[in-house]
């Protein structure tokens, strides 16, 4: 997942990121370190704060825009 990728080149913290989506930061850091995967609205939630579409959050394409 690109999440840690998205969330650096946006100068985004962890706990920023945590707070914003009103989850934890050791979730956060679990995500990005692949122990733990997001749920579907965890992945939503994440696309949706970061304006991109899930398949690119997931590395299923290099496009990060959304088609809606």
């Amino acid at each position: 997942m690109k999440l840690k990728e998205i969330r650096k080149a946006r100068g985004i913290s962890q706990l920023k990121l945590a707070i914003d989506l009103h989850t934890n930061q050791n979730t956060i850091s679990r995500y990005e370190t692949g122990e733990r995967e997001p749920g579907i609205s965890e992945l939503i939630k994440i696309a949706d704060y970061f304006n991109v579409s899930i398949d690119y959050l997931l590395e299923r394409t290099d496009n990060p825009d959304i088609n809606k």
